[in-house]
């Protein structure tokens, strides 16, 4: 996946580090693009048209990012892969880049029935916006599997805390803050909840004087341009918790945080202002801090 992982086991069952392991090997054999034998490289390879099974686990990770892509009205595609590609985010890098046409919607090009899935069009998914809270929902389920009660599971900063810590504390986590912006530390307790933060700063290149963002617009075609630095998400779910971060970055301050508002998501969006951050949340987020 491009990063690292941790945990922190309270009373570690043994066997958690290679039930961990398990996990996330069978992952990345289904949904990395940097895999050229991935279950996700084979489907993106298939001829336009021609049905594949696929995994439960991928499967249930493409259903979810189909259902965001609905609820967001495309702003989170998970068949983004061409558009990522073609401005150097994806396995190729820059040798990557492409001026081939753009799909104006891709997610609608996935027809899935049953445990198979198509292209209907020369699209490619691409699971970064939620493959990464997938994980972590899966590690956390193999510990549960294993007994365990009490711990803390991250992947490249998307957490999911259960039970407490050995001095019975829960397990606080400080949001990381954009680099450069003077805010106040938003600190949460993960007890049975996920957080998952998408930013302008995690990967992105300078070309020209302009911060080119590895956060897609599917409407435009390129990378985001608006001011959103980063979204931090909570949620019991963290892949769920990781797409909804990806969309309202994507949809930008007012859109994304209006659409999350209607859903009871809560959210916390800062936005970079001249030289400064602002920040937002949503009724939902605000009441768990009252």
């Amino acid at each position: 996946m491009g990063t690292s992982w941790s945990a922190r086991i309270f009373d570690a069952p043994p066997g958690s580090a290679a039930a961990m392991e398990t996990v996330l090997g069978r992952i990345i054999a289904q949904m990395s693009n940097w895999e050229a034998a991935s279950a996700i490289s084979r489907f993106n390879a298939a001829p336009v048209g021609q049905w594949m099974p696929l995994p439960g686990e991928m499967l249930t990770v493409l259903r979810a990012g189909l259902e965001m892509a609905r609820l967001s009205g495309g702003a989170f595609d998970p068949a983004v892969g061409r558009l990522v590609a073609k401005w150097g985010f994806g396995p190729d890098g820059l040798t990557g880049l492409c001026e081939g046409p753009h799909h104006p919607s891709p997610w609608t090009a996935i027809a899935i029935e049953g445990d198979r899935a198509r292209r209907t069009a020369d699209v490619t998914l691409d699971f970064s916006g939620i493959a990464k809270g997938f994980a972590v929902d899966a590690m956390a389920a193999a510990l549960r599997g294993l007994g365990a009660a009490h711990f803390l599971v991250e992947i490249g900063g998307e957490l999911q805390g259960q039970g407490v810590k050995p001095d019975l504390q829960p397990w606080w986590v400080d949001v990381e803050a954009p680099p450069g912006l003077a805010l106040p530390t938003l600190r949460i307790a993960l007890c049975g909840l996920s957080v998952a933060t998408s930013g302008d700063y995690r990967r992105f290149r300078q070309e020209g004087g302009v911060r080119l963002s590895h956060s897609m617009d599917p409407a435009t075609g390129a990378p985001i341009t608006n001011d959103v630095a980063s979204v931090t998400v909570l949620h019991e779910s963290a892949m769920r918790a990781d797409a909804w971060a990806t969309a309202i970055t994507i949809m930008g301050h007012e859109r994304g945080m209006a659409l999350a508002t209607r859903h009871g998501i809560a959210a916390c969006l800062i936005r970079r202002v001249a030289d400064r951050g602002q920040e937002y949340m949503t009724p939902a987020l605000a009441a768990m801090l009252d």
